[in-house]
């Protein structure tokens, strides 16, 4: 096929990406431990965590999950914000040679279930601010070890048994729960023996990672070790230009505001920094933009992945101007578009542009990026990445021509491996020749450039996060009184898009609020109707489907 866009590469990023240098994440995290030892690798309410202590923590996890029974291959899910267990607990997981299965802590017990009951996961990590949501579904799910923590658990002596204290004591952030069998993460790793290395091949999985693919269903995308170490090396690549902008001799140091059990911040924030010798600073909780600005005030920083939505209130917020923006080089923006005006105000308030990229759970995630140096906005998702290809395909599967709209596919070793346990989803999703169809309409020009101008699936899009229409649906026609229901993505100025959701009632007395209120009960946060209109009937096709475009427009 036709590669235009090699010709436009920045000066230095190579067009492959070479021998991968590790054959598994066990095995770039090993070499991360040899040589950076001592050097800061999170940082996270005031407190440091050392590349010397992930080594030893994560090394006293792998022993226990192996003490416990569990084997290569078994799937550990981890449900925890951006909290320093969360590092220890993948890295355990990973030297173990087992999956990890990353799961949301938002999540309700419904969508919870349906989570652990696919994946088959054998043991959980989860905050105790979380536990009660998994009391909520114990009895149905395959789960046999769980190890509960706080989020005081790994900060230094009084101040984390002041922040776990405050926390369930005095905020009452804790809900009271009761998971018996369960082990605390400190008893856990205080009574480990010694971990077995237990080396996994490349084509091996390591993570499952939960989205909607192409359809309603949540699946989990199968990416092995080659696929992320890929993605890793392939990332590195393409910011190295911008890396080259660091003073010699200065740790990077990258604010992860990202969640780290999203695909976004786990290879761009979390891998990617670990494979570099470089430090995070751990965000629990980007909404709190005091607490997040005030963090920002202490530290410098390089690098700054996030959402279009948080790059907008930041800069928005009176204290952005407070923080020093000089030693940042490079903010990359991903998981939804990038809207003009606030790539205009960032770089107004920082200096510093967004380079906005694009991928997704399925390709681990990044595709394509715009060239890391560049000063302005360009309104499109850049240029496949090394060892990259996109294609844009009509509905026969056949590539069309420059400037026609197409879907967008890609081909190249960040690819997931398929979805778990479903051949059938699999199958559908790639071309006979390997190409990923990603569900998103685009246009690439005659240069190689490429822009997203539609979508072909109706997936909504909440601030970098993926809401299935049939998830939604299926939760709101549960409710008693409820007929049919029809969910759509409608514009939103903070998140980019909300769900709206269209009901025809077999009850009068179903109002918008008991509507609401039972998904609140049924979904996490995001996933929630922002808007319930109600109609008489739905407008279908002539086989009965609804027509959710005609709903939209």
């Amino acid at each position: 096929m036709q590669r235009p866009w090699l010709a436009h590469y920045p000066d230095g990023v190579p067009q492959e990406i070479g021998p991968l240098p590790h054959e598994s994440l066990a095995g770039l995290l090993e070499a991360a431990f040899r040589a950076h030892g001592e050097r800061p690798a999170f940082r996270f309410m005031g407190a440091v965590m050392t590349y010397g202590e992930l080594d030893r923590a994560s090394a006293r996890f792998a022993g226990h999950l192996q003490s416990i029974g569990l084997s290569p291959g078994d799937r550990v899910a981890l449900m925890m914000p951006n909290v320093f267990q969360y590092p220890v607990a993948l890295a355990g997981v990973l030297r173990a040679g087992m999956v990890v299965v990353n799961t949301n802590p938002l999540y309700t017990p419904r969508e919870l279930a349906h989570q652990l009951k696919d994946s088959g996961a054998r043991a959980i990590v989860i905050l105790e601010n979380m536990a009660a949501t998994l009391q909520g579904c114990r009895a149905e799910v395959p789960v046999e070890h769980i190890v509960v923590t706080g989020v005081g658990d790994m900060l230094p002596g009084l101040k984390g048994h002041l922040v776990n204290f405050v926390l369930r004591h005095v905020k009452k952030a804790v809900p009271t729960y009761s998971l018996p069998g369960s082990v605390r993460w400190r008893t856990a790793l205080k009574t480990a023996p010694g971990f077995r290395p237990a080396p996994r091949k490349a084509e091996e999985p390591a993570v499952l990672q939960y989205t909607g693919g192409t359809t309603g269903v949540a699946k989990g995308a199968v990416l092995t070790n080659r696929n992320i170490v890929a993605n890793v090396i392939q990332s590195e690549l393409w910011h190295q230009p911008a890396l080259d902008l660091i003073p010699k001799g200065e740790q990077p140091v990258t604010v992860c505001a990202l969640p780290l059990y999203h695909i976004f911040g786990f290879t761009v924030n979390m891998m990617l920094s670990l494979h570099t010798g470089g430090c995070n600073i751990l965000i629990p909780n980007p909404r709190d933009l005091p607490a997040l600005l005030k963090e920002l005030k202490r530290n410098r920083f390089h690098l700054f992945p996030a959402v279009n939505t948080l790059f907008g209130a930041i800069a928005r917020h009176e204290d952005a101007k407070t923080v020093d923006w000089s030693h940042l080089k490079l903010s990359v923006g991903g998981g939804m578009a990038v809207q003009r005006a606030t790539a205009d105000l960032w770089k107004s308030v920082t200096g510093c542009s967004i380079c906005e990229g694009y991928g997704l759970s399925e390709t681990s995630p990044v595709a394509s990026a715009n060239p890391v140096l560049s000063r302005d906005y360009s309104g499109t998702i850049g240029l496949p990445l090394p060892s990259t290809e996109i294609a844009i395909l009509d509905d026969d599967g056949h590539p069309v021509a420059f400037g026609e709209r197409g879907e967008v596919a890609i081909r190249g070793p960040q690819v997931m491996q398929g979805y778990w346990q479903r051949p059938d989803e699999t199958a559908r999703v790639f071309t006979s020749d390997g190409f990923f169809r990603s569900g998103d309409i685009g246009v690439m020009d005659e240069r190689g450039w490429v822009t997203i101008v539609d979508r072909k699936k109706d997936m909504i899009n909440v601030s970098g996060f993926n809401v299935y229409p049939n998830e939604v649906e299926d939760v709101a026609t549960r409710m008693p009184g409820v007929a049919e229901a029809a969910a759509v993505g409608v514009p939103d100025e903070t998140s980019g898009e909300a769900v709206k959701l269209f009901v025809v009632r077999s009850d009068a007395k179903v109002d918008e609020a008991a509507v609401k209120a039972w998904c609140r009960e049924n979904l996490t946060g995001y996933k929630r109707p922002r808007d319930v209109e109600f109609r008489d009937e739905l407008p279908k096709t002539n086989v009965g489907k609804v027509l959710r475009r005609a709903l939209r427009s």
